[in-house]
């Protein structure tokens, strides 16, 4: 404290010097109107330079809102989207007076919780059965498949990711629509296997792996990844095709809930097939 009272006395006509041209410069700008004028253009940007920054250091507290706002913009449009929708045979039967019967209903989410690490990898979404969730729905984010829902509380679920040792997917290579299992070997959580698909295929490097649909969980076309590799094991009858997941899943965050409004019917007519 001694040594700043001994500075400024040191320098005190400086301080006055400064402290006067002040004092004239605010004179000036207010009883002229020419130098007021161009003092505040001159401190426009610089000032709107400021509020621009804290508008954008705001905003960006604001993006995980703007976010979950989106994906609950999306579920809905999937909700509207044809693709969630079975058509009638109008000729033969009319359902609630409308050619079309929705199929899927898409319920938006956000994770809470994952793991890539592992052999069994899970995640938990911040939906559960009061929201509609139920286990055996489907999980998908925008860019691929992530897994399927496996148990259920009032507010919070758990879902097997394709990245499980106990993960088997109906899947489908895009070009030829030859069905087969896409599975996860636990080496690499970017990368899956297909297996079951035929040798006489013609295969294509880079084709589209999609879900096949035929087991009533994920709807028929969603994403999975796409063909990087693939060969014949000796002696077998079948590919043992690698394939490049689209999602990275060590990054996902937004995902949409998929509910098969069909699904217990066709169930109940897998189950009297059994029986014969």
């Amino acid at each position: 404290m001694r040594n700043v009272i001994t500075f400024l006395w040191k320098n005190y006509f400086f301080f006055l010097f400064v402290f006067l041209e002040i004092i004239s410069l605010v004179l000036v700008v207010e009883n002229n109107y020419y130098q007021g004028a161009a003092v505040v253009n001159s401190t426009s940007d610089f000032t709107g330079g400021i509020l621009q920054s804290f508008s954008d250091f705001g905003g960006f507290f604001k993006l995980k809102e703007a976010n979950e706002i989106l994906a609950e913009e999306n579920a809905r449009f999937h909700n509207r989207n044809p693709k969630a929708y079975i058509r009638t045979d109008t000729a033969t039967f009319f359902v609630r007076d409308t050619l079309y019967e929705q199929t899927f209903v898409y319920i938006a989410a956000k994770v809470i919780s994952s793991s890539v690490n592992r052999r069994n990898n899970y995640l938990k979404l911040n939906k559960g059965r009061l929201q509609g969730i139920g286990k055996d729905m489907a999980v998908v984010a925008p860019n691929g498949v992530v897994g399927q829902v496996i148990e259920v509380s009032d507010h919070f679920c758990s879902v097997m990711m394709i990245i499980n040792k106990h993960s088997r997917v109906s899947a489908k290579l895009k070009s030829s629509n030859q069905v087969g299992t896409l599975i996860w070997k636990g080496d690499n959580y970017r990368r899956g296997t297909l297996v079951d698909i035929p040798t006489h295929v013609q295969m294509h490097l880079g084709d589209s792996v999609i879900t096949s649909g035929y087991s009533h969980i994920f709807p028929e076309g969603q994403l999975i990844g796409v063909v990087e590799d693939y060969k014949i094991e000796k002696g077998s009858n079948f590919y043992t095709v690698d394939v490049a997941f689209t999602i990275d899943y060590n990054k996902v965050y937004n995902v949409f809930v998929i509910k098969n409004l069909m699904r217990k019917e066709l169930k109940f007519l897998e189950r009297v097939e059994d029986q014969n």
